[in-house]
Order: C-alpha cells, then sequence, then structure tokens
C-alpha cells in the first residue's frame, strides 16, 4: 500500500540499499589517530566553521574515493556528495571565490562533516544515491513523489495461481511484471488479462471456500479452477500463455491462438471457436491501449528534463517486453542555477536506488558521470545495462515525445504552484497569520454508529496537496462511547501530536528571513514536519477539545488551530470559522480562500469516509480463522480443504479437528476452545 493507507502507529523507517554494506568501510585506523574524534566518531570542531572546518578536515583526508556528509546547526544534513578522491574534492571547498551562491551559502552553514571510504568509486555513486533518499539534505538535488511503482504479481505459492497487483517488497513468492506508471494502468491491464488468459483474481481464503463458480466465470472472465471447471493441468497452461505473454513473446501467442481458433473452426466446433476469438480481442484490446509500441525496444526506461520559471521536469516512460506500461513525471528539489544534466544525473541515480534498471536507458543528454552510471547499475542489476543518448531514428522520436510530455507537464505544475501560492497568501491574510503555511493539516472523524471508527489527517502545503503525508488513525480507546465524535478527536490529536514532538521535541520552525530575498530555492520544497496551520471539521466544541490536548501538552502556543464549521442549513458557501481571539465568522460566498478552505475540508472528509470503507470491508470479509493464535495461511487452508467452509470447522469437533493435516492435538484444542468459548 502507499503512505496514503498507512496505519499511523507503524514505525515509517526508511529501506537502505544494498549499497550501504558493501560501503559501509570507515575510515581507516590512520586517519582516526591523526584526527581528534569525540565520543560520536566526529571531529571535534572548536570554534572552526565554514571552510576553516573544512580546511582542518582536509589535510587528513586520503586520496580515496568515498562519500562525505556536510552538517549545519543542531545536526542537520546539508549536503551529501561522492568523490573518487576524497581529499580533493573537500579541498575544493576551500578555495576563496568561485563557487555558486548555493555552494558559498553551504560552505557558510557547514558546522561538522562526516566521511566514509568505499572501495570504489562505483560503490560511492550508490552509496551517495542511497544516503541521498534517505537524509534528504537540503542542498542535494532530491527526487520527490517517491512511492513505489505498482507490477503484476503471478503467484507461485498455490496449485492455481492467481493474476493481481502488487506494490511494495517481493516477499511472495512468483513473477513479477513491471513496473508500470500507476495503478490504474495496472487495473486495466490486468481486466484485459483475465478476458485473454481466464485467470483467478481471488484471494485464497475466498480460492477454498468457493462451492460453486462466481460472477466472474459466468462472464467469462475466469476458468473457475476453485470448483474444478478447469483442471489444473489446464489451468497451469493458461498461466504458462499469461505469463509468455507478459514476458514479450506476445506474438507467439497470438500465433498460436489464432491456429486454435481456425482448428476450431474447422473442426465446426464453433463456440471453442468463439471462446479462442474473444481472448484474441483482449489481448489486442491490451496492446491498443499502451499507446506507443516501439517495434525493437524490448526493455527501456526513457526519460527527458525540462526546466522553466525555476523548476524542473522529468518525464519517465516504461517499455517491458516490447510494449508501453506508461509514464509518469516527477519535479525533482532542484537549485534553478544547476544545469539540466546535473539534475538528470542526481535524479538517475536516485531513480534506480531502490528498483532494478532495465537493459536500456535513453535520454535526451549526456550526464555527468555517465559511464559511471552504467556501471554502478550493471552491477547492482548483475547484468549489463546501457545509458545512451540518441541522435536519430526511433530512439530519438521516443526521447522526443518523453520531452513534450515534461514540456507540458511542467507548464501545468507551474499554473498550480502560481494559483497555490496566492491561495497561500491570501490564507495568511485572512486569518492574520504570521507568514504564509507551509504545511496544513486537516482533520476529520468517519464511523456507522460508532462502529469502525476512524481518524484521518491530511496535508498540503505550497505544491497541493502531499497525499504522502496522509495518515489514518484506527481509533482504539476503549473508553470512548461509539459515536463520540469529540472522544475521537482527542485520541487522534493526542497520538498525532505526542508522537511529533517524541520525533521533532524541537518545535515548529519559522522560515528563514534570508529566504525571501534569496534566489535559492533550495527552502521552497522540504515541507516541515510540524504544522502551520491545523484545519478541524467542527465547531467551537471540536476546538475547545483540541486545544485542550495541545495545552495538555504544552504545544497550545505553537500550533495555530481553525474550527470549520457547517453553516446555516449546512449550506456549502456559509460555513463559520472558529479561530482564538475572534468571534466565529464567514467569509463572502465567493472567495477564493473560502473555496480552498471547502476543497480541504472535502479532501479530509473523502479520506477520512475512504479509509472507513477500508476498514469495514476488511472486517466483514475477516475469515474466523485468522482470529486464533498460530493458524497461518497453510493450517487455515489444510482446515478449508477438509472441512469446506469456516462455519463448519467451528462445529468440528477435537477427533475431526486432530484429524486434519498439520493440526496437532494442542492446536486442535485451541480451535475447540476458541469457538466453544465464544459460542
Amino acid at each position: 500500500m502507499t503512505a496514503e493507507t498507512e496505519d499511523f502507529d507503524d514505525e515509517l523507517v526508511p529501506e537502505t540499499g544494498n549499497a550501504t554494506s558493501a560501503t559501509a568501510t570507515a575510515i581507516g585506523a590512520s586517519l582516526t589517530a591523526a584526527i581528534d574524534w569525540d565520543d560520536a566518531g566526529k571531529f571535534v570542531a572548536g570554534d572552526l566553521v565554514g571552510a576553516e572546518l573544512i580546511a582542518a578536515l582536509a589535510k587528513r583526508l586520503p586520496n580515496q574515493s568515498g562519500v562525505y556528509r556536510m552538517f549545519g546547526k543542531d545536526g542537520e544534513v546539508l549536503y551529501v556528495g561522492k568523490a573518487r578522491s576524497l581529499k580533493k574534492r573537500v579541498t575544493s571547498y576551500t578555495r576563496m571565490g568561485g563557487h555558486t551562491q548555493r555552494i558559498a551559502r553551504m560552505i557558510r552553514e557547514t558546522r561538522q562533516m562526516e566521511f566514509v571510504t568505499t572501495r570504489t568509486e562505483t560503490e560511492a555513486l550508490l552509496l551517495e544515491a542511497n544516503l541521498i533518499k534517505r537524509l534528504r539534505p537540503r542542498f542535494n538535488v532530491l527526487m520527490r513523489d517517491d512511492k513505489s511503482f505498482p507490477y503484476i504479481l503471478v503467484s507461485e505459492d498455490h496449485e492455481a495461481p492467481a493474476i493481481m497487483k502488487h506494490r511494495g517488497g517481493r516477499s511472495r513468492k512468483g513473477s513479477y511484471f513491471g513496473p508500470f506508471a500507476s495503478a490504474g494502468a495496472v487495473g486495466r491491464t490486468i481486466n484485459s488479462l483475465q478476458r485473454a488468459f481466464l485467470l483467478r483474481t481471488c484471494t485464497d481464503s475466498v480460492y477454498e471456500s468457493r462451492t460453486r463458480p462466481c460472477l466472474l466465470y459466468q462472464i467469462k472472465r475466469c476458468s473457475a479452477p476453485c470448483t474444478g471447471e478447469i483442471g489444473i493441468n489446464d489451468y497451469q497452461g493458461l498461466v504458462n500463455e499469461a505469463k509468455a505473454f507478459l514476458s514479450g513473446r506476445s506474438n507467439q501467442i497470438k500465433s498460436g491462438m489464432a491456429a486454435a481458433m481456425q482448428e476450431a473452426s474447422e473442426g465446426l466446433d464453433f463456440e471453442r471457436a468463439a471462446v479462442y476469438r474473444d481472448r484474441l480481442a483482449a489481448l489486442s484490446h491490451v496492446q491498443s491501449h499502451q499507446g506507443i509500441n516501439p517495434a525493437g525496444i524490448e526493455e527501456a526506461d526513457v526519460f527527458a528534463i525540462h526546466q522553466e520559471g525555476g523548476l524542473t521536469s522529468i518525464q519517465v516512460f516504461f517499455f517491458r517486453t516490447g510494449q508501453n506500461w506508461g509514464n509518469r513525471a516527477y519535479f525533482p528539489k532542484a537549485d534553478p542555477s544547476l544545469e539540466s544534466a546535473e539534475v538528470l544525473g542526481a535524479f538517475l541515480a536516485q531513480f534506480y536506488d531502490d528498483k532494478p534498471a532495465p537493459r536500456l536507458i535513453l535520454m535526451p543528454i549526456h550526464v555527468e558521470d555517465e559511464a559511471l552510471l552504467a556501471e554502478a547499475l550493471s552491477v547492482r542489476a548483475e547484468r549489463r545495462v546501457d545509458v545512451a543518448v540518441p541522435s536519430r531514428g526511433l530512439k530519438k522520436d521516443l526521447v522526443d515525445h518523453a520531452a513534450a510530455n515534461a514540456r507540458e507537464a511542467l507548464g501545468r505544475r507551474l499554473a498550480e504552484t502560481s494559483s497555490q501560492a496566492r491561495l497561500l497568501k491570501g490564507l495568511q491574510e485572512t486569518f492574520s497569520l504570521p507568514h504564509p503555511p507551509r504545511r496544513i493539516e486537516v482533520y476529520d472523524n468517519s464511523h456507522i454508529m460508532g462502529t469502525n471508527a476512524v481518524g484521518a489527517m491530511i496535508v498540503a502545503g505550497p505544491e497541493g496537496f502531499a497525499k504522502n503525508q496522509y495518515r489514518k488513525f484506527n481509533i482504539k480507546g476503549v473508553d470512548i462511547t461509539p459515536g463520540d465524535d469529540l472522544g475521537m478527536m482527542k485520541e487522534v490529536m493526542t497520538r498525532r501530536f505526542s508522537r511529533l514532538l517524541k520525533e521533532h521535541a524541537e518545535g515548529p520552525q519559522a522560515p528563514d528571513p534570508d529566504d525571501e530575498d534569496d534566489d535559492d530555492a533550495l527552502s521552497d520544497a522540504v515541507m516541515p514536519a510540524w504544522p502551520d496551520l491545523v484545519l478541524i471539521d467542527g465547531g467551537k466544541g471540536q476546538i475547545s477539545a483540541v486545544r485542550a490536548i495541545l495545552a495538555e501538552l504544552g504545544i497550545a502556543d505553537k500550533v495555530t488551530t481553525i474550527g470549520v464549521a457547517k453553516g446555516v442549513d449546512r449550506d456549502a458557501g456559509r460555513e463559520r470559522f472558529v479561530t482564538e481571539g475572534r468571534e466565529p465568522f464567514s467569509l463572502p460566498p465567493r472567495d477564493p480562500v473560502l473555496y480552498f478552505l471547502q476543497r480541504l475540508r472535502d479532501e479530509a472528509h473523502r479520506f477520512a469516509i475512504g479509509s472507513h470503507r477500508a476498514r469495514r470491508k476488511k472486517d466483514l470479509v475477516k475469515n474466523p480463522l485468522d482470529e486464533i493464535a498460530g493458524i497461518g495461511p497453510s493450517r487455515k487452508r489444510a482446515l478449508l480443504h477438509h472441512f469446506g467452509t469456516a462455519k463448519a470447522v467451528s462445529r468440528a469437533g477435537l477427533n475431526d479437528l486432530r484429524g486434519v493435516e498439520g493440526v496437532s492435538a494442542t492446536m486442535a484444542k485451541s480451535i475447540y476452545d476458541h469457538f466453544h468459548e465464544r459460542g
């Protein structure tokens, strides 16, 4: 799942790439002996800062490849860089003059540095990309919108494999095909593949509990191996065909189907011929909805970059098995003074830090360390990866097409950003805020008569909704009366801000006044951890409860809260706004700030309802066997195979339960007691 649906109780631990273990070699004993280190293994700088500190460190560094980190005040990571020679690269920061405004400022703010040596420059590149993604230094080019890509998974841990959408770690045994640019592209492809290969999409528990074919069998989108409508061997043949199609052998599969259709037709078996005809049409539908399908491009990612108005857009198209699997636009955080080649090179290293590279990467321009990048990707993929800049032909046309998409995406982004900035400025003026809010958090609850209660938080900022920051809270308070909105809101706010205090005890930070007139655009893209503004869907009661919680935590003066109460007759446009030190008031009906606040509230409402429905749906389909400790997928499958349904398991006697393969006498007693103690 994406971060949008992640339970807030879970720890958000950044993933690390394989490069870390291979490059975690610290500076050797001879170097550590020459430097005065404190207990944490860092250089004791004394009063040295900026260029003086860097010069003192540079004298002790080896002529060896590695990665360096520059720290500012309070331990903030300013920059992560790699070097063929740490000594030469770090020494370059000590020279007076010749630096861009960005580099000069970074040097001035440096209060500490750390170093890691690597065996090769390739390892340094991999480690640098990994650290940048984890630490997100302010002065680096940063890849944003880094949610994982969806894949198609054909499972291999069941006698009747299923086809499904997959996102995240590859923990389940099976064949993975992708990446696809969006979940929608995966869904459309799976729908067509169902019609072509009749593979099941149900969960294993649903499969085991079926006693007759489901609706998908009736509409010819599944062959129903669950009830024996097709033999397992014949079904495996369909699975193999689907894998072959997704692996690029589409023409071979289509030719085989066409031959089978012709053979059935000649044998006057028109019903079977019609089945093959429909399957062929479904395969053609898959390919016709993929846009460009270039001949001769089996596996490639095509990149393009466009810069305008201080922003950068990078477009990437995915081609796998000769098919176009979609495209996605990225807007990396980068200083406007950086050239396109430098931004694209840094982006590519981060882009492939946690995902496999294709055999070919096409780009519009040559980037810094291009050969090194190709070598690093080849090492990680354990096969050759080519990085090329085509000058003519079909490959050049693909890059040009991606460039056109990058220009259009950036044009839309510039328009949205300009509009968002005006709205945030208007919000500041309307509510007398000290500065335009950089992080707005909006809270809402959703439940049905108190059941499956969920609290939701959405986040918005200068670039619109930040969906990777959304969080849901499964309400857990046992003393909360069902339907008590105030009690639910208290729990949500307590959990949210208690955790925020634990992780970011320094509290909200005001914008740096030096940034206001600075052409350095680095500070405008990092969303702060603390909200500048909290919106609550409710009136005086909700706001009073929220302020009481914030006062208990000692942060009432650090967080601005505003209640959005429904107006007369609950009409949109007549909302009343409740804020401290001011009587509740309304905004003019056509005020853009009013529309903006309504949009924020409606998005929180949408997310809260969606989270509630997902939780309710999960409870509705929950198998009673899942509640028994020690019952995993294998035992559950064995029980359902033996008894047919979970209800039959609940009625079984001890001796019957002991007769199930894999169920011990102790486990049988646990199962029996679970159902009979409840009943």
